[in-house]
């Protein structure tokens, strides 16, 4: 699949969370297996998923928005965190919808 094709939260991620989800799927979505491969406790591998989904749900919606762009790639730049983004969003979409 080209990157053209690829679907665009795929694009938007790094590297680290790309390698991520790949080790994931190779551990056939353990993560009990993954904890264990990266050396760390389950709780933290949660953690780490949680971050990993949040930036797809980010990356996911109101695709094509110039504004949504500018915060994703803020998320991206570790400028302002997820949370704060996602409330970002969020306020921004009520605001479209008034």
């Amino acid at each position: 699949m080209f990157k053209e094709e690829s679907p665009n939260w795929l694009t938007r991620l790094d590297q680290e969370d790309i390698e991520f989800i790949k080790r994931f799927m190779l551990c056939s979505g353990s993560l009990k297996d993954l904890a264990q491969e990266f050396g760390i406790t389950y709780p933290t591998m949660r953690i780490r998923l949680d971050k990993v989904i949040s930036k797809i749900r980010i990356y996911d919606s109101l695709e094509n928005d110039d504004f949504v762009d500018v915060v994703k790639t803020l998320v991206n730049e570790n400028r302002i965190d997820f949370e704060t983004s996602r409330l970002i969003i969020n306020e921004y979409k009520k605001s479209k919808h008034r």
